[in-house]
């Protein structure tokens, strides 16, 4: 199983809708992020900076099966006005951070 971060910040002002919105996550989009293969799935915020953390064992095939989903692309753009988000192109997901250093 392989580890993936990623960085995004929520715009000013917006920390508590955010929380709001995940707090009330569309079960169908939870069912897809599972159905992709996403494990562990993880989000903390320190500030405005959102940290995302998750597992998967086939990242192009898990990123190719979200790209599918209808909820995975309305949930994009419910959430886009009051984020930042730099999105590598040719992923169509955020920057994924190199792992430095693991222990099990």
């Amino acid at each position: 199983m392989a580890h993936y971060a990623w960085i995004l910040e929520v715009r000013p002002g917006y920390e508590e809708e955010y929380k709001k919105r995940h707090d009330e996550i569309w079960p169908e989009l939870s069912q897809d992020i599972r159905a992709a293969g996403m494990l562990n799935y993880s989000i903390f915020r320190y500030g405005l900076t959102l940290f995302g953390y998750f597992e998967a064992e086939d990242l192009d095939a898990t990123l190719a099966t979200l790209s599918k989903s209808d909820a995975n692309r309305r949930w994009g753009e419910y959430m886009a006005p009051i984020m930042k988000s730099e999105i590598d192109t040719s992923r169509n997901f955020p920057f994924l951070l190199p792992l430095q250093w693991h222990q099990d």
